[in-house]
């Protein structure tokens, strides 16, 4: 995965969704507008950083590389390349997993 041609400002992070496996039980197919958005994500670029109230660097929690959990509704699904990224705060992102 190349690294996508965009700087988040602040403390914003894009991530790009994992896809799970499809599985099929039962022989019931759900289509893919009746599939909840995946929570887990990887980190690919961090954004500029946050400064706190006396102006020092706030240090992100997560590196690029990361897997992550998301909160189901936040940030913004942004297409990039043909591939579908989300940006969203760093307050957005639940835990690291592993």
């Amino acid at each position: 995965m190349s690294k996508p041609k965009i700087t988040p400002l602040g403390d914003r992070v894009l991530v790009k969704s994992v896809d799970d496996d499809e599985q099929v039980k039962g022989g019931i197919i759900i289509p893919d507008s009746a599939k909840e958005k995946p929570q887990e994500a990887t980190v690919v670029v961090l954004g500029t950083g946050k400064k706190d109230d006396d102006g020092n660097d706030v240090p992100f929690q997560v590196k690029v590389g990361d897997k992550i959990l998301v909160s189901k509704y936040g940030g913004t699904e942004v297409k990039l390349d043909d591939e579908i990224y989300q940006l969203l705060r760093e307050d957005d992102i639940l835990g690291i997993v592993g």
